[in-house]
């Protein structure tokens, strides 16, 4: 649990708090720390070999928890619309249908989630975004709509990985 990785992946979680704090550059960097943690936390885990189950959990949660309370108060500040913050969401939304799936087909207890390309690109995207917005920078439709296309990619990519670890298991 007490790895470095882990660790770095933990501080993610007060960095949210930051947000509390109606300060332009406090949350700006906060936002920054949180998207250096998120990529360090795996490049050191990946590099040093410790990549735990427990890290593997904890880094999404991470990554949902910041975003999450992130948006929750720039909607409190009105600087997005519901449907903005929902689209945000559309790769856990993703997930989700994917785990009901993997449970209806009784096969959720023996998949291993593990990162896919949709997620990165769908992190690095709400990390930009929420960069804009705390700088009061106003984003097109096409951006908010980016997000549900990756969103319903993310669910293509889950099936596909599933699809390819069942040929080769």
């Amino acid at each position: 649990m007490f790895t470095l990785p882990n660790l770095i992946t933990l501080l993610r979680f007060p960095l949210a708090l930051v947000f509390l704090q109606d300060n332009v550059y406090c949350r700006a960097i906060a936002v920054l720390l949180a998207m250096l943690s998120d990529g360090l936390d795996g490049y050191i885990a990946r590099r040093y070999g410790k990549i735990s189950r427990m890290g593997t959990l904890i880094d999404p949660l991470a990554d949902k928890v910041f975003v999450l309370f992130t948006l929750g108060i720039l909607l409190s500040e009105n600087r997005l619309s519901p449907w903005e913050a929902a689209t945000m969401f559309c790769r856990d939304f993703s997930l989700l249908i994917f785990g009901v799936y993997l449970f209806f087909k009784g096969t959720l207890p023996q998949y291993q989630f593990r990162a896919i390309w949709c997620g990165k690109l769908m992190t690095a995207l709400q990390f930009m975004v929420l960069m804009g917005l705390i700088f009061e920078i106003k984003f097109p439709f096409l951006i908010y709509f980016l997000f549900i296309i990756i969103g319903s990619s993310a669910l293509v990519e889950l099936y596909l990985e599933r699809s390819k670890l069942k040929i080769e298991n």
